[in-house]
């Protein structure tokens, strides 16, 4: 079967007073009714990932080359008229902080009803019922009254909820979240998160969830692409990536987190910082970071290691995994 989201040698710049290497030679695949997680630090490029897929970048300071390939439209080719009809009816997305995506000056219920007439033409009646329709799916308490509440008189929580309950008004094929539960408190994020996974079966969705979270990737993805300076320097399955990291940036992220450590043990942290983005990598970008660096590592970008169907890690550490399997 082919797969919904195919993104090859994708490359994003950013120029300006300085020019920002965003994505570098990204691939990435996604399947049909599969989550793939985004896994790594602020400024690795997940979030940019997601606004290229969606187009939502600046055209005057972004140079995009590449390809995108959704649902079979090239995506970097559509015209505003289909770029509209694409966002919201093929691929939706919820952003990060709802109190800014959503608009402060409408109802909640309004602007579930505007991207459904939009999209499927109804009527503002027919509208507003499927914006009902769609809060109490997402479980808001109370629904009917919340249809006529501004975002400023809900909660974070509930917030959250209405910004799902709009991204999913059209029952897009895809669904793009961009760290939705990073501001809110633990027990409102694992029920976010328990509802997105009910959510995505329900409706038999494709999700791409971004986060730097490794305990949140494991309560929701089933297979993760761990981002680093613009590039997937790791692929697998979330069982083979949390058991078996092969890229040393990968176990770093795994070490340095609190899921699963011992109380009062000392967290492992990864040393240095990340790169500048100011020009696009000729060698391993980890490389001044990584405790296992040789002379290799820096004479030119590492290659992508085969470890098996969907598994990849773009380190010469994979080479010795590769050949024993």
């Amino acid at each position: 079967m082919s797969n919904l989201v195919d993104i090859r040698d994708l490359n994003v710049r950013f120029t300006g007073e300085r020019t920002v290497y965003a994505i570098n030679d990204l691939n990435l695949t996604l399947g049909q009714g599969e989550v793939l997680g985004l896994l790594g630090e602020s400024g690795s490029g997940k979030s940019v990932t997601l606004r290229a897929l969606m187009r939502l970048l600046p055209k005057k300071r972004t140079a995009i080359s590449g390809s995108i390939r959704v649902a079979g439209q090239d995506v970097l080719a559509l015209d505003d008229e289909a770029l509209s009809t694409f966002r919201g009816q093929t691929v939706s997305m919820i952003f990060q902080e709802p109190a800014l995506a959503l608009d402060p000056v409408y109802t909640v219920g309004q602007q579930i009803a505007e991207s459904v007439m939009r999209h499927e033409g109804k009527s503002q009646r027919e509208a507003m019922a499927r914006a009902l329709e769609m809060l109490e799916v997402v479980r808001i308490p109370s629904a009917k009254r919340r249809l006529d509440a501004y975002p400023h008189e809900m909660s974070g929580g509930m917030r959250q909820r209405a910004m799902i309950a709009l991204a999913l008004a059209c029952k897009p094929k895809i669904l793009l979240a961009d760290e939705p539960t990073t501001a809110l408190d633990a027990t409102v994020q694992i029920q976010i998160l328990l509802l997105l996974r009910e959510l995505q079966r329900e409706f038999g969705m494709s999700v791409i969830f971004v986060t730097h979270d490794i305990g949140v990737a494991i309560e929701i993805c089933d297979r993760v692409a761990v981002m680093y300076a613009g590039q997937t320097i790791e692929q697998g399955s979330l069982r083979d990536i949390v058991r078996d990291p092969q890229h040393p940036y990968a176990q770093g992220l795994l070490a340095s987190t609190v899921h699963g450590a011992k109380r009062g043990a000392r967290l492992e942290t990864i040393p240095g910082a990340p790169p500048s983005l100011d020009t696009k990598p000729v060698a391993c970008s980890f490389a001044p970071r990584c405790a296992h660096a040789q002379p290799r590592c820096s004479a030119g970008l590492p290659p992508e290691v085969a470890l098996g169907p969907g598994r990849m890690a773009r380190c010469i550490l994979a080479e010795p995994a590769a050949v024993a399997g």
